[in-house]
């Protein structure tokens, strides 16, 4: 119990130096959260320039509005949002910026689903990278942060339909991509 109250008091003190903006606590939450956040920028960035350029941003945004974090709630839960959040205004910025021909939907492929199990994160990570930033982006939304089509429709400005779209060509694509690194069916 007492560990948990000195927990909770330095968490509290920490924020309050944030809020300060006392350089020693804003790098000691960006210390603490780095690694976590970072995982997330790169299931959405092109490569990790990107991912390391919007993980920036997130934490200019941490910092800029540590004052409407509410006490009693999840610390990580709280920036783990506005990182998500900053990708996807990555999303949106990259979509205005290029314009692409929506390809017809492949047939599912089967694959070796103990492939995937014996294929480390970097190999996930890269093979995700190769999707388009539209695809990525829902693939993410849905299956790892567990976003349903409605709302990822909302967040991203796009027809619930055009979402379940770009997951079903997210997941084919990725696929094809694993086939051609040598995962078996």
């Amino acid at each position: 119990m007492d560990l948990a109250i000195n927990i909770e008091n330095q968490e509290r003190l920490l924020i309050g130096a944030v809020i300060r903006q006392e350089d020693w606590a804003q790098r000691k939450l960006y210390e603490m959260y780095y690694g976590r956040m970072m995982a997330v920028t790169l299931r959405y960035a092109n490569n990790p320039e990107d991912a390391l350029d919007i993980l920036q941003d997130g934490f200019v945004k941490v910092f800029r509005n540590i004052r409407k974090y509410k006490k009693g709630t999840s610390l990580y839960g709280w920036i783990h949002r506005i990182i998500v959040n900053t990708c996807i205004d990555y999303y949106r910025k990259e979509q205005r910026r290029q314009t692409q021909d929506l390809e017809e939907a492949k047939p599912q492929i089967s694959y070796d689903a103990s492939a995937l199990s014996n294929m480390r994160k970097e190999e996930i990570l890269q093979a995700m990278s190769e999707l388009t930033v539209a695809y990525r982006t829902v693939f993410n939304l849905f299956v790892i942060e567990g976003y349903a089509h409605k709302e990822i429709a909302e967040l991203l400005n796009i027809a619930e339909s055009t979402s379940r779209s770009n997951l079903l060509k997210a997941r084919t694509q990725l696929k094809e991509i694993l086939l051609k690194k040598g995962f078996k069916r």
